[in-house]
């Protein structure tokens, strides 16, 4: 016996000094490996090298390549509106317009909204594209998708500061663009995609419209302990913050707001959204911007048609969408909105049954004249 307790011993302070340098080890890739376990731009497999086009999907498009102030080139599809697009696009929206007396093309693109797509933090714009085509071909909306640096085609390294460098040039882009200058702009976020719509929105509060936006947090650090237990002991050493509560309250009630989420999400608990909607509901009344946009024509035709029979879907059977209602209704707090499915995961929300005819009624609601479209 007189032998076991020295070994025990031992064993004891080998064992804490393996602890003490694993948890060392953990905190340190925690710390300084952070970005890549939140900006995962290479997954899927290939996601830096295959970036699908909207030819892929039989769109018009433009490839732009926009510099950012520090002078990193980023990847963006633009799809403007044309008053024909049906002639290019058969499942397209028809809409009325009378060239002569109208106007031309650039006329008509100023007409219709702008949205502005955030992905999220795996895959590349081009992955979006079918979600992108319900907005350019159902809602007959102005498309612009920015590929964050370190995604897709796009340079540099990913992280905080860079991504809201990158959504601000893109949002400086649309605003001296001829035609999409003069319209409404709408912020359609995914995941850390609404986190990057909600800083955009908190800094341009003039210029945004509105925000959809769609299993995204309250804040990293916030979202660590449920989302990563094990590292909930080290989540006051993540760096990249997305504080999301901070900044909801900066955005006047002028700017109205639709959220969506999936009951079921396993990356993004729906505590998250709900303290969003909490904290969207009680922000602070703020006087309208004399420079902020309403929608001089409503999106057409949305009520019925934006159910697409080419949502992006990753069951089988396309044309067949999970029977499901939002838990507890639709909850609506003046002009702002909180849908949650109760059969959505963290990425098939979008699949939802609902979920774009609830998108494309938000849209057109923007209008005072909205009703008539719907």
């Amino acid at each position: 016996m007189s032998n076991l307790f020295p070994s025990l011993t031992t064993f004891a302070k080998g064992t804490a000094a393996t602890a003490a340098g694993l948890s060392t080890v953990g905190m340190g890739l925690l710390y300084y490996g952070q970005n890549f376990l939140i900006y995962p731009s290479a997954f899927p497999t290939g996601s830096r090298v295959e970036v699908p086009t909207p030819s892929d999907f039989s769109l018009p498009y433009n490839d732009l390549t926009l510099l950012t102030p520090d002078n990193v080139n980023i990847k963006t599809y633009l799809l403007v509106q044309r008053h024909d697009l049906e002639r290019y696009v058969p499942a397209a929206t028809p809409i009325e317009w009378d060239t002569e007396v109208d106007g031309d093309d650039t006329e008509f693109a100023a007409s219709r909204p702008t949205i502005i797509m955030f992905h999220g933090n795996g895959g590349n714009h081009g992955h979006r594209i079918p979600l992108a085509k319900i907005f350019y071909a159902k809602m007959r909306c102005n498309v612009v998708m920015p590929s964050y640096r370190g995604y897709g085609h796009s340079e540099g390294t990913p992280s905080e500061k860079g991504l809201q460098q990158d959504a601000q040039t893109v949002l400086e882009y649309v605003q001296q663009h001829e035609a999409l200058g003069k319209t409404p702009i709408i912020l359609y976020g995914q995941s850390i995609g609404g986190a990057v719509a909600i800083d955009l929105a908190s800094k341009n509060i003039d210029a945004i419209t509105a925000l959809i936006l769609e299993n995204t947090f309250m804040s990293l650090p916030r979202l660590i302990p449920t989302a990563l237990p094990l590292l909930a002991p080290f989540s006051f050493l993540c760096h990249q913050k997305w504080e999301s509560y901070l900044k909801v309250p900066k955005i006047p009630k002028s700017m109205r707001v639709l959220l969506l989420g999936g009951a079921q999400d396993e990356v993004v608990p729906r505590e998250q959204m709900q303290g969003l909607w909490e904290l969207i509901r009680t922000r602070p009344s703020a006087p309208s911007s004399s420079s902020s946009t309403t929608l001089s024509s409503p999106p057409t035709s949305l009520g019925k048609k934006a159910e697409a029979d080419d949502t992006p879907s990753p069951r089988k059977d396309e044309d067949e969408e999970p029977k499901s209602e939002p838990i507890g209704g639709t909850k609506v707090d003046g002009g702002d909105k909180y849908i949650e499915y109760p059969l959505g995961t963290h990425n098939d929300t979008c699949v939802q049954h609902g979920y774009w005819k609830a998108v494309s009624e938000f849209i057109a609601s923007l209008s005072p004249a909205s009703e008539k479209a719907l």
